[in-house]
């Protein structure tokens, strides 16, 4: 069994505040932890030794998130290993610990049939994509991304795998169809029983509000191959 490495867990706590759009001290702060925890300067003693986060830093960040415990396993993986792909970018790896999930086009999402009233895939028409399995739960979907809404963030080409069943806080990305089957991939800023407010990363594209009523169904975005 390969060893966890410092690398790895240091890099699982950055890429989970870039989740969150924090930077590591912006996490340590929202976890109530002392905001240098997770600065690059702690990361090693001053004779060259590594440090590691404590078991209790990482139960309040996980806390403080959301995340789950298999959730920040996975974040643990290389970049290549975690999305399935190759840095050549080439095609999705294989093999044990490796399942298909459906795959859609962003745009084409839209068309009526391909999902049911909770956002669960449905329907003929979808394709597939091998994805390792990191404990990411049942019924997670892959979209690509078309648009520029979410640049520099996702470009289109992009594949996000999307979950209808993770929970969904303030500041999460999402994907959302309206009533009148828009599919949107954007970052949840506000969300009550008055509406919901959807934010894009790209400046020239105006926040949106939509009634409760307005939206079909919301998921959440758990991660991209880029």
């Amino acid at each position: 069994m390969p060893r966890l490495t410092h690398d790895q867990v240091w890099g699982a706590i950055d890429r989970l505040a870039e989740r969150h759009d924090l930077s590591p001290s912006g996490l340590a702060r929202r976890a109530g932890l002392d905001s240098t925890t997770f600065n690059k300067s702690k990361r090693f003693a001053a004779d060259g030794r590594a440090r590691w986060p404590s078991t209790e830093s990482l139960s309040k960040v996980m806390e403080a998130t959301g995340a789950t415990v298999d959730e920040f396993m996975a974040m643990l993986a290389p970049e290549a290993d975690r999305y399935g792909f190759a840095e050549t970018g080439q095609s999705p790896v294989t093999g044990p610990g490796v399942r298909s999930v459906p795959l859609l086009g962003l745009a084409q999402a839209g068309g009526g049939g391909y999902f049911d009233d909770a956002g669960y895939p449905a329907g003929e028409g979808w394709d597939h994509v091998d994805f390792p399995d990191a404990g990411l739960g049942a019924h997670v979907y892959a979209l690509e991304i078309s648009g520029d809404s979410m640049e520099p963030l996702y470009r289109a080409g992009d594949r996000i795998i999307v979950s209808p069943t993770a929970t969904i806080r303030r500041g999460d990305r999402v994907v959302a169809r309206t009533r009148d089957g828009e599919v949107m991939a954007k970052i949840l800023k506000r969300r009550s029983a008055a509406g919901v407010q959807l934010a894009s990363v790209n400046p020239d594209f105006p926040d949106r509000t939509f009634a409760p009523d307005d939206l079909e169904w919301i998921a959440r975005i758990l991660w991209a191959s880029q």
